[in-house]
């Protein structure tokens, strides 16, 4: 059967780096605090040029490179973002500017910290039916701009960064490829994870605002669902699988998933420690790190899950 390969995989993440210990001298937390609740220990936060383009711009470049592709032979840029350059045009048009694109087409998503999987199930369900026979998706996040600095309890959870992948049909010879995605939405559970204010609504500034409680109790289950819904489509068992790579929201939540499945902690990739949430770029930046390190290589087999504000939640299993 044909699929859709991945080829390519790039990601940038800002110079800056802020540790839980420089919070607290700003805030009233500690290291200890945040590392016990969270497992997050630093993380990036972008430079004014640092922009949702440009970061994601950069991620793209070193997807190609690891591709050895061209950004003329690329026919879709797609990219989840929460925290745009602007209202429009979309920052995947300004990305598509920036690598030096001219043709094909380019959109953004909001699927908050789930976009990237939803951007891979987009792009594969395009290149299947023939409307693209590549794209590039693209998860770029600067939250540093709509956190409130003074709530300890969403700040100290957040970080900046960009993740890339190119996807391409692929020629049928092996079994290669994105073998399936399992997306999923409940706009009943929209006030726990959102940011307040809106264009045009009032004065308020853009802030994140979090219930941190009722978003885990809901991430283990829906979470938990998208992953069995996934190994039952595709007729395999957890033993099958590789590696996890999810979402890096909070290792309680990353470790909790990967008990669930009965992996070694070694088989789980784990960034949040260093790069902290970083919403729809999370699943791309934890996947080039494993990638150039060596641990995920040709052959593996990859299951990604992530859980978002929406709710959104989603989950894909990827051949290497």
């Amino acid at each position: 059967m044909q699929r859709t390969v991945l080829e390519g995989v790039g990601s940038y993440l800002p110079k800056r780096i802020v540790t839980n210990d420089e919070l607290a001298t700003r805030i009233d937390t500690s290291d200890a605090w945040i590392r016990e609740r969270t497992g997050i220990g630093q993380r990036h936060i972008a430079a004014a040029h640092e922009t949702a383009t440009f970061m994601g711009a950069e991620a793209a470049r070193r997807a190609l490179a690891a591709a050895g592709a061209s950004a003329d032979s690329v026919d879709a840029v797609i990219v989840a973002t929460s925290t745009p350059d602007q209202g429009f045009p979309a920052t995947a048009v300004s990305i598509q500017a920036a690598i030096g694109m001219t043709r094909g087409f380019a959109f953004d998503l909001s699927a908050a910290c789930s976009g990237f999987v939803y951007g891979v199930s987009v792009a594969d369900a395009m290149i299947r039916a023939g409307q693209c026979r590549s794209a590039l998706v693209i998860g770029t996040e600067v939250y540093s701009r709509i956190l409130n600095w003074e709530d300890r309890g969403t700040c100290v959870l957040f970080g900046d960064g960009a993740g890339a992948v190119l996807l391409r049909a692929g020629t049928g010879e092996d079994d290669r490829g994105v073998i399936s995605t399992h997306i999923h939405s409940d706009g009943r559970y929209g006030d726990i994870l959102f940011i307040d204010g809106a264009t045009g609504q009032d004065d308020r500034p853009q802030h994140l605002v979090m219930n941190g409680r009722e978003v885990f109790r809901h991430a283990v289950s829906k979470l938990a669902g998208a992953v069995d819904e996934a190994l039952a489509a595709n007729d395999l068992t957890q033993a099958d699988i590789d590696w996890l790579v999810p979402h890096q929201a909070n290792r309680r939540i990353i470790d909790a998933m990967g008990k669930r499945l009965g992996l070694a902690p070694e088989q789980v990739v784990v960034t949040v420690d260093r790069h902290a949430n970083t919403s729809a770029a999370s699943i791309p930046l934890a996947l080039d790190e494993a990638v150039r390190d060596g641990r995920i290589r040709r052959g593996h087999l990859v299951l990604i899950e992530a859980l978002g504000g929406g709710l959104t939640w989603g989950s894909a299993l990827i051949r290497f």
